[in-house]
């Protein structure tokens, strides 16, 4: 009898054990993989059925899941999605996620390393995991501006940065679109509204036009030259260079003319400042052939072309490369050196050359995130300002600033001066095939003490609007910051 009792109990604890080891192997070691199967839809309305954590902005959530009395318990909503849809990104039972809501999945939905412990603790209990809320270092009053400042029917991109921490206070672009249309949960309302975004001219819902969009940067580019000047040690303040109205192309019949709405020709010879403020194309053409396509393109490299960031845990999904080409004849390398020819930028990249510049030569790591707090508010997150690249020397970037605050009081970029104040600024025209002009304005203030660097453009736009959208609204923002 005895034995008979032992040996049910063997088998009952071997029972146990093995339901046990099954039920750990499935929740612990297997949970990612059965999770990241595309044939599992249960794992997909999980998520849609969870209470993800909110996306905020000075404490006012911008994205944010309230009840739901369909199949799933939660619902995604999204708050003035129109000014944010570039940030936020969509979550969509069709079409998956984008920027936040892709990268700080982890977080949204309690599952980050930083919450281990209180995700192991609701898979044993049963219970749905918690979101983190994600608050950004976005500027809400400085991000509305901003926005307003881009008409209606315009495609551009505004990006302002604070120099010192590479905390993002604003980035908009338009068009935009409302991210509410693909957080719907009937699936096929959301495919018909996908399908209809996609006709909007000029957007794309899967990208932020800010960190994704390569456009030639015209004059702005110029900094890049000057910068490699200084650098080199073979120019300095003084250093005169030829100044013609026009420069023959080795190779060609044609000529790289001067700006014709500057004053470039009032001196036939120019120093870098002069050639700055007038933006006289003939001189950086001349530097970029004596120093050389290499030596152009080391320099942009160290202000951040050529290279691609991908920065999940600062909020950032994607920073596409900005391109400076190589293996260009003499011809090309001039058109390169005035951000023609294949040279494109992201309207990010232009912010982050100026913030460098305003940063004592020092670039730090662009970021979206304040904070990550978890369900019971504690902070389980908070990234800490970081060098991305020593762009050029601190004697230099003061160099720069010098030329860039007189580019505003005396050159073309006038309309951006703040009375009390100096702003240290460059604007740029870029001339694109087939369409209109790209206009720029790129630029920090105060120039003694910066507190913010910017950068605006307005796509293909004629020479007289992109004047009127770029600078005075550059002074607008510099302003608002300034006031606080």
């Amino acid at each position: 009898m005895n034995q008979a009792i032992r040996n049910s109990w063997i088998v009952a604890l071997s029972m146990f054990v093995l339901i046990l080891g099954s039920l750990t192997y499935v929740q612990f070691f297997s949970a990612d993989k059965l999770n990241a199967d595309p044939n599992n839809n249960r794992s997909i309305y999980q998520n849609f059925g969870q209470n993800r954590g909110s996306i905020l902005v000075d404490g006012v959530p911008i994205a944010e899941s309230v009840p739901s009395d369909d199949q799933f318990n939660f619902q995604r909503v999204y708050n003035k999605p129109e000014l944010y849809s570039q940030l936020t990104g969509y979550f969509s039972l069709v079409s998956g996620s984008s920027q936040l809501e892709r990268v700080m999945d982890d977080q949204l939905t309690g599952n980050s390393d930083q919450q281990l412990f209180d995700h192991l603790v609701q898979l044993l209990s049963g219970s749905q995991p918690q979101g983190a809320s994600v608050e950004l270092t976005i500027d809400p009053e400085l991000q509305q501006l901003a926005y307003d400042l881009i008409p209606d029917g315009q495609r551009g991109s505004i990006v302002m940065i604070e120099p010192k921490t590479g905390n993002i206070l604003a980035m908009v672009s338009k068009p935009s679109y409302d991210t509410n249309l693909l957080a719907v949960h009937d699936t096929e309302v959301v495919e018909a509204n996908m399908q209809e975004l996609l006709t909007v001219e000029g957007l794309s819902p899967y990208r932020n036009a800010a960190t994704e969009s390569l456009l030639a940067p015209g004059s702005v580019f110029k900094l890049v030259d000057a910068a490699a000047a200084l650098e080199s040690g073979d120019y300095d303040a003084e250093s005169l260079i030829d100044n013609p109205s026009s420069l023959p192309l080795p190779g060609t019949n044609i000529s790289l003319p001067n700006y014709t709405s500057g004053n470039c020709g009032a001196r036939s010879e120019a120093t870098i400042g002069f050639a700055l403020e007038q933006s006289c194309n003939t001189v950086f053409a001349q530097i970029a052939w004596e120093l050389g396509e290499d030596t152009i393109a080391s320099q942009a490299e160290k202000f951040g072309f050529n290279t691609a960031l991908n920065l999940p845990d600062r909020g950032i999904d994607k920073v596409v490369a900005s391109g400076f080409p190589t293996g260009m004849d003499q011809a090309q390398l001039a058109q390169a050196s005035i951000g023609q020819y294949s040279v494109t930028a992201t309207p990010l990249e232009i912010a982050m050359m100026s913030s460098a510049i305003a940063n004592n030569g020092v670039q730090m790591t662009p970021n979206l995130i304040r904070n990550v707090r978890a369900a019971d508010l504690s902070i389980i997150d908070e990234p800490k300002p970081e060098v991305l690249n020593t762009s050029v020397s601190p004697d230099t970037a003061r160099q720069l600033t010098d030329w860039m605050v007189g580019v505003v009081n005396n050159g073309t970029a006038s309309a951006a001066q703040i009375p009390g104040f100096k702003v240290a600024g460059k604007t740029g025209t870029a001339e694109v095939e087939n369409r209109g002009d790209n206009a720029w304005f790129t630029g920090f203030a105060p120039a003694d003490d910066p507190q913010v660097a910017i950068s605006i453009v307005m796509e293909d736009v004629d020479l007289a609007t992109g004047s009127q959208l770029t600078t005075p609204s550059a002074k607008k923002l510099l302003e608002a910051v300034l006031n606080k």
